[in-house]
């Protein structure tokens, strides 16, 4: 590729994706397990897209935004974990530039989407606990949408930015980037650039998303909390929290993998690359499981299509 200073992004044609670093004979496991989660995600989500669209008691704006996060789950997943499977039980393991660029870019795309639409399901609930007589009045059909675009919006603009600067960088002879997948560190790791700007706009957008979206959700479930504690049945309260649940466990799990990722030490890639795998297999497996078994009209709309199955044989 020529000396270090001179060769730039215009003349890499591939990278190769090192991948999780096992012994050989573990390479089939590896594959099975992948293979199997995914299979699950595939299955979780499609059912889940499916049940809301079909059944016309979830048309409302939580399952509105539940099938698109189901949407952005199963996209953020499918984007990684095909090209991973491949490489895993291949000898070459690489990826294009355009597919490496490609790759990142639609990995940030559905990631940065998936926190504002979870913000904007928080809203939704706070809108249904604290002012549930105005509920269909705020949360119209055009201002879901109008939400879920936003999200949309702000995950493609900050795509944008970080496939930019990454890819802007000048690289040296080396083209491995010890990863499963594109991703902006392990990129970084491989230019021969100053990488300052790279990494402070990466922590810009890291604020900028992070913080109001946390933000949302924080102040949601403040007003959540206290106007359920002033419900004097307990059987009230109960059925008020018990539609927050599910949307808790998805939050929380969501920045507990996130978090686990980034930041897990930078001189330990093979952990990083473990957190990573539960971010993008484990946690598009678990939100489906996690709504289907807190949610009673998930539930009951999943025994619906079961029965009509067992009718219809």
């Amino acid at each position: 590729m020529g000396d270090k200073g001179g060769d730039n992004h215009s003349e890499v044609t591939d990278f190769i994706l090192v991948g999780i670093r096992v012994r050989p004979e573990l390479h089939s496991l590896l594959f099975l397990l992948f293979l199997i989660v995914y299979w699950m995600v595939l299955l979780g989500n499609l059912s889940m897209i499916g049940i809301i669209v079909t059944d016309p008691r979830l048309n409302t704006p939580m399952y509105f935004f539940l099938g698109n996060l189901s949407i952005i789950d199963l996209s953020y997943s499918t984007v990684i974990v095909p090209k991973a499977m491949i490489n895993i039980l291949s000898q070459k393991k690489t990826i294009s530039f355009a597919g490496c660029v490609a790759q990142l870019f639609l990995y940030a795309l559905f990631m940065v989407t998936e926190a504002f639409v979870l913000a904007a399901m928080a809203y939704d609930r706070f809108i249904a606990i604290c002012n549930p007589l105005l509920y269909t009045v705020r949360m119209s059909r055009s201002l879901c949408i109008q939400l879920v675009a936003g999200s949309y919006l702000c995950g493609w603009v900050s795509s944008i930015l970080q496939i930019s600067v990454t890819f802007s960088m000048s690289f040296c002879a080396s083209r491995v980037i010890d990863h499963f997948y594109c991703d902006s560190n392990p990129i970084e790791k491989i230019s021969c650039s100053n990488v300052f700007m790279n990494k402070m706009v990466s922590l810009s957008l890291a604020i900028l998303i992070i913080l109001p979206t946390i933000v949302v959700i924080v102040v949601s479930y403040m007003y959540i909390v206290s106007t359920v504690l002033k419900i004097r049945s307990s059987e009230g309260r109960k059925k008020a929290f018990s539609t927050c649940s599910s949307h808790l466990g998805v939050v929380s799990l969501l920045y507990g993998t996130v978090s686990f990722v980034y930041l897990t030490p930078p001189n330990n890639p093979e952990l990083r690359k473990v957190a990573s795998v539960c971010y993008i297999l484990f946690t598009p497996m678990l939100n489906p499981l996690i709504y289907s078994l807190r949610n009673k009209d998930v539930k009951d709309a999943m025994r619906k299509v079961v029965w009509k199955k067992k009718v219809l044989l």
